[in-house]
């Protein structure tokens, strides 16, 4: 079923949209075609940072401690950028604090984010993109929102493997089964008591 989802969206109708959307990175101002590093795809995960946080939200967070080296996806002629709407500053200082090497690039004063369902009415929204590059042209091909990330964050397909599941209220579960509102249970990474419960601990107005 997976393959022949993967199938249809290579078929889908695709859309010319601007190459030269500015982001800030540590080249200076770089364009949407840029972002390619020369390669003809393009994944860009928007990553909810808003211009006044002091820190990424967790469940952003979350999916980029899954990508991995991106040399896998280089061999396959891909790039994949991290965009967020805060300044590049707090971006790569809160990339340190985490541990990551991820391309991170700043949007701030671009309309990039909202072109692209980042931002809605002001409220950041997490999502991916996919573009495609052709000589100068480029082509947005496919975007998804919410929960539509989920299938890049394998620690989800790993706790429904479990008898108790994500332990969410949502879920259809045995009675008794612990269950939460759902995503309250998550953290940044170093935020986690060791036997696995989470801290007591206020959590930010942006998650």
């Amino acid at each position: 079923m997976k393959d022949a989802i993967s199938a249809a969206r290579r078929r889908m109708p695709m859309v010319e949209v601007r190459p030269d959307y500015a982001f800030h990175g540590p080249e200076g101002v770089v364009t949407l075609l840029d972002l390619f590093d020369g390669r003809p795809q393009l994944i860009v995960q928007h990553f909810m940072f808003a211009p006044d946080w002091q820190e990424g939200y967790d469940g952003c967070s979350m999916m980029a401690e899954h990508i991995g080296p991106l040399a896998h996806l280089h061999a396959r002629r891909t790039s994949f950028v991290l965009t967020s709407r805060a300044p590049l500053e707090r971006l790569h200082a809160f990339r340190a604090r985490m541990g990551w090497h991820l391309p991170w690039y700043s949007t701030v004063g671009d309309a990039f984010n909202e072109g692209f369902g980042a931002t809605v009415d002001g409220v950041e929204r997490q999502g991916i993109s996919v573009f495609l590059r052709r000589d100068d042209r480029v082509f947005h091909t496919w975007s998804t929102h919410a929960r539509g990330e989920e299938p890049f964050m394998v620690v989800f397909d790993l706790l429904d493997l479990t008898p108790l599941g994500r332990q969410e209220d949502w879920e259809n579960s045995p009675p008794g089964s612990p269950q939460e509102p759902t995503y309250s249970w998550m953290r940044l990474s170093g935020s986690y008591e060791e036997n696995g419960r989470p801290r007591s601990c206020h959590r930010p107005e942006h998650a």
